[in-house]
């Protein structure tokens, strides 16, 4: 058994197999992940929700409550205690921890949901790739970061995907799901059958920046941005026509409040330092004036617009 176990991390590729995602676990206790670990306990799977400190994690538990007592107040209008029974129904799936390396050792699937850092990523699945079963696939919810780097840290690069979800996780049906030049096929197609299973909708991504929806939006928000900043358009002007012309939702502008100013520009600035030179990722003096006054948006109160 050791000198299979050896064979599999030298020859790790041929080692990948199916795996029927059941028990997930997710790292970072913050709205994205405490809105994947919602979605996956309401699907039947055990979720294990972990962050640094106990009241985060109560935090992140009584989010999800809340969030549940929205979906019932609308399915269970006439029915509270059906109501009252899917909610701890569904909470009875979700355990919470604040050791991370404890909750990986017996997982399908260990789900990152933390700071958009590329070293501190690094850092925990070097550690947690030590510690969890060699079965167990690994995953990074990041929007921006390129999942061969962070998966570069470990010993498992054939087990190593990215499952890109979107804010609020609940009510947004896509999942971007992406491979590696390592993933193998056995991985990638593990991550598309949970991602259906969450009752989404997944597509298929190449690890390339932004993956399909980020690399199309980021653009058009930063270009929106240089438009306005050559004085063709009011942000005001340029939000109505995006809305009732192309008939999006938000105007970038307004979508750009809503992401945040500080992402944005964490995102742009990251691409622009590994494609210099590339006209789309150009960066936006008012974007860091804005960002350097604090000013980020819906998070702060004021961006582009005053939200208060």
């Amino acid at each position: 058994m050791a000198f299979f176990t050896q064979i599999c991390r030298s020859f790790s590729t041929s080692c990948a197999r199916n795996v029927v995602i059941k028990h997930v676990t997710i790292i970072g206790g913050g709205q994205m992940g405490a809105g994947i670990a919602q979605v996956a306990a309401s699907t039947g799977h055990m979720v294990t929700l972990v962050d640094t400190s106990e009241d985060i994690l109560k935090k992140s538990v009584k989010g999800i409550e809340g969030s549940l007592r929205r979906v019932v107040k609308k399915k269970f209008a006439d029915k509270p205690e059906a109501g009252e029974e899917f909610i701890q129904n569904i909470l009875k799936n979700v355990a919470t921890s604040s050791d991370a390396k404890a909750a990986v050792q017996s997982t399908d699937l260990v789900l990152e949901a933390i700071v958009e850092n590329l070293k501190i990523k690094q850092d925990l699945f070097s550690a947690l790739d030590k510690i969890a079963p060699e079965h167990t696939l690994f995953a990074s919810n990041t929007s921006s970061l390129p999942i061969t780097d962070i998966a570069s840290s470990t010993t498992r690069l054939d087990r190593f995907g990215g499952l890109h979800f979107f804010n609020p996780v609940p009510m947004m049906k896509l999942i971007e799901v992406i491979g590696t030049s390592s993933t193998s096929q056995e991985t990638f197609d593990s991550l598309f059958n949970f991602s259906k299973a969450l009752g989404k909708t997944p597509v298929s991504c190449k690890d390339t920046p932004g993956f399909i929806v980020n690399r199309l939006l980021v653009p058009y928000m930063m270009e929106a941005i240089r438009l306005h900043e050559r004085g063709h358009g009011s942000k005001e002007d340029i939000d109505i026509a995006m809305k009732l012309g192309a008939g999006y939702p938000m105007g970038p502008f307004e979508l750009l409040d809503y992401v945040g100013l500080d992402t944005s520009k964490f995102i742009i600035d990251g691409w622009s330092a590994m494609n210099p030179g590339n006209p789309l990722f150009e960066q936006s003096e008012l974007l860091n004036k804005l960002v350097a006054e604090g000013k980020f948006g819906k998070k702060t109160g004021e961006g582009f617009y005053n939200q208060i």
